[in-house]
């Protein structure tokens, strides 16, 4: 759709499609139906902390009250889908789950920083599943390849990744407050990704847990295998091939940054130009097969021995 990296669809991502259809139901069924609702489902920071509804921290951090909000995460989350299927739908649980924990305690002191620094006091933040999203920017930027694509006036390069950015900062930008939800989130990720405090094994889906959803859940949210796409490789499975791909899109970015170096560097001796180190190699062998010379005499006759003795008859 968005990132060009990775097959399309939904498939062997159950968690992202479950992701995407939940949330996104109930948010255009509480604004359209249940509007009267839609204050259980407020991120009331204000409620939590004098009148200790520690409920709102699970009702206000699953649903999105703001239809702009619920249309940019479910982008970001179709296109961070490719991070399920490299990390494993076990492996990708366990992150927005320490994403979701930590978050919640980040949006605390980050509330209070900003009362103690500025004197504002934050009585609500934005709704939603919306600081798990911000984290998976984190493993996005650093584990999914960058591809140039084009440039724009030959400064600005569009890369596979541009458009993802485009789509969380306009998330970004869509609330005053999404700032502190959205700054949460991304320490969150780096809490995970550098297991800060030992997060990966304190906060991880056992195993007996995600074999009984994988059994029960998986199921129902699993999605059929696309047969339409190119095939890439000469995979034995379509999964190998998939893996092939990612590393195809891998080999591509070190392309373009072997391209965007040459193009840096200027072309003169005893600079590494890297046209003139493939190019005239190719060119050198198509010349060979084309026109096969023949040795010459001068060349045979430096073969031969020197000191020889002649025949006497």
């Amino acid at each position: 759709m968005i990132a060009s990296t990775g097959s399309s669809g939904l498939y062997k991502a159950p968690l992202s499609k479950g992701l995407l259809l939940i949330p996104s139901f109930l948010s255009i069924v509480l604004t359209f139906l249940f509007q009267q609702q839609q204050e259980l489902f407020l991120y009331n920071i204000k409620a939590i902390k004098d009148d200790f509804h520690i409920w709102k921290l699970i009702s206000g951090r699953i649903i999105c009250l703001d239809l702009k909000d619920t249309f940019c995460s479910s982008l970001l989350i179709y296109n961070f889908r490719t991070l399920e299927r490299r990390f494993g739908s076990r492996k990708f649980t366990s992150f927005l789950l320490v994403a979701w924990i930590l978050s919640a305690v980040f949006d605390f002191l980050l509330v209070e920083a900003v009362h103690f620094i500025l004197g504002a006091t934050l009585t609500t933040l934005p709704s939603g599943f919306l600081a798990p999203v911000f984290a998976l920017f984190v493993p996005f930027y650093c584990s999914v390849p960058r591809v140039q694509l084009a440039e724009i006036l030959g400064l600005f390069p569009i890369t596979n990744k541009t458009l993802v950015y485009i789509v969380g900062l306009q998330l970004l930008t869509s609330s005053p407050y999404m700032l502190i939800v959205a700054i949460s989130g991304l320490i969150s990720g780096l809490f995970y990704t550098w297991d800060v405090l030992n997060v990966r094994k304190i906060l991880c889906i056992p195993h007996w847990l995600a074999d009984l959803f994988s059994r029960r859940l998986e199921p129902i949210f699993s999605s059929v295998e696309p047969v339409n796409e190119a095939r890439v490789g000469m995979g034995a499975t379509v999964d190998i091939q998939r893996q092939q791909r990612i590393e195809l899109l891998d080999q591509q970015f070190m392309l373009s940054q072997l391209a965007h170096l040459g193009r840096r560097q200027p072309q003169q001796g005893g600079i590494l130009n890297w046209n003139r180190l493939f190019q005239p190699l190719r060119h050198r062998n198509l010349g060979n097969q084309a026109q096969p010379q023949d040795p010459s005499p001068a060349t045979s006759e430096e073969h031969e021995p020197r000191n020889h003795k002649t025949k006497i008859y």
